[in-house]
């Protein structure tokens, strides 16, 4: 795993809490990519919070990955309490501040990031240690108490502070050290983009950026549902105003800044992304590897309604399991398979577990852990998605490809991907059926729809395929990031 190059890279990957150790969507995207790329170099950048978070890699890296690195934001580090900072990198940090944290936000631009990434970078320039131990940096924080006019404790806002700037200190680091690359490609905003900025503007070479869920969006999400922060409402704002300013720091130093559909594409430009930077390229999969699960397929649908994914909140498994509850009371042969790591939250999958059982739900409901889609999904008779949020899931897809109808929520691109999103598409008719989300009842109902009638069940499926070889393979896919790179690869500062 410790890779290192004999050149530059072509690409570094820039990647916060996905791949290598994470299973999920956006893992499955990267090394398809990297895959179906076998002439493109990739250097690759995993951000973490903790080494113990994550433990062996999920994925075996392909030949043309020639050096990986991790790094960890929040774990503990030995200090050099030794470097001093002067009142002209005091200066940087308060515009720094006034851009993520404070009170009236200060738009970004590139010319912002640019002077920042540089202060970040030079010798005498801000520094992690000179944060945590210098009497100015105190001094700076207290008067900003005071500016900010903040209404939670002093204790909170400073340890808010220390929480968010260590690390972007951190990310500093990564990139002093960081091997050269012809260019960068974030896979989101948040952490990974920010050290995406910063390389953009110390090295003069260019930053892709790719968001497959809006990263602030989905921040947003969490920190609203958390039950308890530190600090009450005041310290949940400071955390989302970092990272909206991560987001708009990123927009500015990224081109192009790729969405997977419209939808969310102009969701980054009402959040400060340049419309003229922005484009669309939609996941794709690999149709032929999953064409031959089409043959085993029973003719009409199976009893079984799988749910594949991470068992995360974001994921809003309790809403599949209230859903199965009413179907049960109408089809008690009804099973729902639950497939998906569970070890990202260990708790909320306890509390899966146990929503279940108060349910009277253990002989229907299974928790089957991570298994192969070519193992799964000829077995199931519906894929359901429940989630809160999402972008363009690739899940949907392989249960396309596979012949498989799908029950979704109404976020992301899911509604087009199951209706069309052209009038040509919409002629092909409906691939399941869309839902609210949150609404038990609903999906209980479209789910027990599509079972019970076989007609509509099979033409669901054809719109399906259909629908999957038309617009999204990987072969659209690849060609499209081929081109992207081939831009990055020629840019000029």
């Amino acid at each position: 795993m410790n890779l290192s190059p004999a050149r530059p890279a072509d690409v570094a990957l820039l990647l916060e809490g996905t791949y290598p150790f994470v299973r999920g969507g956006v893992s499955t995207w990267v090394h398809k990519l990297i895959e179906a790329l076998p002439e493109t170099t990739f250097s690759l950048v995993f951000i973490g919070g903790r080494r113990s978070d994550h433990g062996r890699a999920a994925y075996a890296f392909p030949p043309n990955v020639v050096h990986f690195e991790r790094h960890y934001l929040f774990e503990p580090r030995k200090d050099s309490p030794d470097r001093s900072v002067d009142a002209s990198a005091v200066d940087e940090l308060d515009r720094l501040h006034d851009h993520l944290l404070g009170a009236s936000r200060a738009p970004a631009d590139a010319e912002l990031v640019k002077r920042l990434a540089l202060c970040l970078q030079a010798p005498d320039g801000f520094a992690r240690d000179a944060f945590l131990h210098e009497d100015a940096c105190w001094d700076w924080i207290c008067d900003r108490y005071r500016r900010d006019r903040a209404d939670s404790p002093f204790t909170s806002y400073f340890w808010t502070l220390r929480s968010t700037y260590l690390g972007l200190f951190t990310l500093a680091d990564v990139a002093r050290r960081l091997p050269p690359a012809r260019f960068y490609h974030a896979v989101s905003t948040g952490y990974a983009g920010f050290l995406g900025a910063l390389l953009r503007h110390q090295r003069s070479r260019p930053l892709v950026l790719t968001e497959h869920g809006i990263y602030t969006k989905e921040r947003m999400i969490d920190l609203a549902s958390a039950e308890s922060i530190p600090g009450g409402s005041a310290t949940r704002c400071l955390w989302m105003r970092f990272f909206q300013g991560l987001g708009t720091m990123t927009y500015a130093s990224a081109d192009p800044i790729i969405a997977l559909y419209d939808g969310n594409r102009k969701r980054q430009i009402e959040d400060g992304a340049a419309a003229e930077q922005t484009r669309i390229i939609a996941n794709g999969i690999d149709v032929e590897r999953f064409r031959p699960l089409r043959a085993k397929l029973s003719d009409g649908p199976r009893p079984v309604i799988g749910f594949i994914g991470r068992v995360v909140p974001i994921k809003d498994v309790k809403t599949f399991i209230r859903a199965m509850k009413a179907i049960v009371a109408e089809r008690p042969e009804v099973e729902g398979w639950i497939v998906g790591p569970t070890s990202e939250d260990e708790a909320y999958a306890t509390e899966c577990r146990q929503l279940v059982s108060a349910l009277g739900l253990d002989r229907n409901v299974k928790f089957l852990g991570f298994r192969a889609p070519e193992e799964i999904l000829p077995q199931l008779g519906l894929l359901a998605l429940t989630s809160m949020s999402e972008a363009l899931p690739l899940v949907v897809l392989e249960a396309f490809a596979s012949g498989l109808p799908v029950l979704t929520t109404d976020v992301g691109a899911c509604r087009e991907m199951v209706e069309g999103r052209t009038p040509e598409d919409r002629a092909l008719g409906s691939a399941g059926a869309v839902v609210p989300i949150a609404a038990p009842e609903q999906t209980a109902r479209a789910a027990l729809s599509l079972l019970g009638d076989p007609a509509r069940w099979r033409k669901a499926q054809r719109a399906a395929v259909r629908r999957v070889e038309a617009h999204y393979t990987q072969e659209q896919m690849v060609d499209a990031y081929r081109q992207v790179y081939r831009e990055a690869a020629t840019w000029r500062a």
